[in-house]
């Protein structure tokens, strides 16, 4: 008897078909989570969170910058959930744009970060005040002197000068906040030295 039944039973299946029902698409959880559904949000996040995160990692390539940019992209998933709508395309879809976007943001934002540090640098390089230089002279000079002396260099030399023997940078870095070849540094380096030295009245 529960023989026959187990085989009514088994027969009114296909074979290898499971009874169990499929979940809910990303679509569905999706409008869930616009009324405000947190169990539906956690289901999306197992469903979403690792193709997020590989995305990222691909425009960001730095791995905790893009775990960071994966949770920005899942938070506004969350609080933007109510602009989605079915006809303009999968869940899936509009998370990777969504994703990708705030992927790319971060890349130009730490592109921008670094640009403006060095030009910080070599603007605070180039407009150091003058007292700051004229404190590592020695003393044997009256620090006006010194100034008057520097006064009579061209830009350039007065320049390559105070960075190069005052500040301690190389030739190549004084060309590069110069913005000038590096033969040129060194020939108004040469030069500028000379006349600080006739001026000075330093003798050989």
């Amino acid at each position: 008897m529960d023989e026959a039944a187990g085989s009514a039973g088994s027969a009114g299946r296909p074979r290898g078909v499971s009874s169990t029902e499929p979940g809910p698409t990303a679509e569905e959880l999706l409008v869930r989570v616009a009324k405000g559904d947190e169990p539906a949000f956690e289901l999306l996040y197992e469903k979403l969170a690792g193709p997020i995160l590989g995305l990222v990692r691909r425009v960001v390539r730095d791995g905790a910058q893009s775990e960071e940019v994966a949770q920005e992209v899942l938070v506004e998933l969350w609080r933007t959930a109510t602009r989605y709508s079915p006809e303009r395309g999968s869940a899936m879809n509009w998370a990777m744009t969504l994703a990708h976007r705030r992927a790319v943001d971060r890349v130009r934002s730490a592109r921008a970060s670094t640009d403006r540090e060095q030009k910080a640098t070599f603007e605070a390089a180039r407009a150091r005040p003058f007292d700051e230089v004229a404190e590592a002279v020695t003393s044997r000079w009256e620090r006006q002197q010194v100034r008057k002396c520097l006064s009579n260099l061209t830009e350039l030399q007065r320049e390559s000068v105070m960075l190069a023997y005052y500040q301690g940078y190389t030739y190549r870095e004084v060309a590069e906040v110069l913005s000038a070849p590096q033969g040129t540094i060194k020939t108004r380096l040469r030069d500028g030295l000379i006349r600080l030295r006739d001026c000075l009245g330093v003798t050989a």
